[in-house]
């Protein structure tokens, strides 16, 4: 299975590879998420590791019961070859409605066909208010015509 676009990258497929990780994590689907992972792809998100398409899928399924009403922009930062470097920011509330924005960095290394083989997060947390929150669109992707990362001054 392949998953375009292949890597060496461009700016130009690099910059589509990261809309389509952003696309996807909007979705919410730990198993359609999932899919764009090597079957044996390594994952350092905070203090977890990961490794695999099973520890993915129980990893997002933890984080979206959690993080509710997830709304996700991410910008590219870097690429060479087959490596890319991402920026990005999410928004979210927990069970008692307490909204937070969280921000970080992603390593991302693919393989081949185009499939990522390790991903390495490092994101903190800040706790906003609901008048401070900038990602309102509806659950789901992004609209096109919604600002990134760095036309929200973040």
């Amino acid at each position: 299975m392949t998953r375009p676009p292949l890597p060496p990258f461009t700016t130009e497929t690099a910059a589509q590879k990261v809309r389509m990780a952003e696309d996807a994590w909007n979705s919410r689907t730990p198993e359609a998420v999932a899919l764009a992972y090597t079957p044996d792809s390594q994952w350092r998100n905070r203090s977890e590791f990961l490794r695999g398409h099973d520890e993915i899928i129980g990893f997002l399924t933890r984080k979206w019961a959690h993080e509710l009403d997830y709304r996700l922009i991410k910008e590219l930062w870097a690429f060479r070859e087959d490596r890319i470097a991402v920026r990005f920011a999410y928004e979210w509330h927990n069970d008692c409605g307490r909204w937070f924005r969280s921000y970080g960095n992603e390593n991302w290394e693919f393989n081949e066909a185009g499939l990522m083989r390790r991903r390495i997060a490092s994101i903190n947390d800040a706790p906003i208010e609901n008048a401070e929150r900038l990602f309102r669109w509806p659950l789901g992707k992004r609209p096109d015509d919604h600002p990134g990362l760095s036309e929200l001054g973040l």
